[in-house]
């Protein structure tokens, strides 16, 4: 099957070896995003609300740039530094859906990329 990579400048650009997306079938995978401005390429200060804000708008980006967008969101994984922040990542994450929520994993991590309080990553389908 082949694959084909998705990009956009809507959302930040791989600080790695890896695409923002990757479109296999009528499924899309979408690397971990993390809270970074892609017009200025600056971490979002300001809570983790702000930060998951951040988060869920550079992934509906990507999904944008897919023809698709939450309603196709079937699997998401969030990495935390702090549980305690559990609920008010919940609450923000919550608003971008329409109530048929992607299953999920949340995990809290000792470190991410640049330091940042948040990241997740989407498996979406393209059906």
């Amino acid at each position: 099957m082949a694959k084909s990579i998705i990009q956009t400048k809507q959302a930040p650009a791989a600080i790695g070896p890896y695409s923002q997306a990757v479109k296999v079938g009528n499924l899309l995978f979408v690397s971990g995003q993390i809270p970074i401005d892609p017009e200025t390429g600056t971490v979002i200060i300001g809570g983790i609300e702000a930060a998951t804000h951040r988060v869920m708008k550079n992934i509906e980006a990507i999904l944008e740039a897919a023809e698709a967008g939450f309603d196709h969101v079937v699997k998401t994984t969030i990495f935390i530094k702090n549980m305690d922040d559990f609920a008010k990542i919940n609450a923000v994450y919550a608003s971008y859906f329409t109530g048929k929520y992607p299953a999920r994993e949340t995990v809290e991590v000792s470190r991410l990329p640049k330091d940042v309080e948040i990241e997740i990553s989407i498996i979406a389908t393209l059906d």
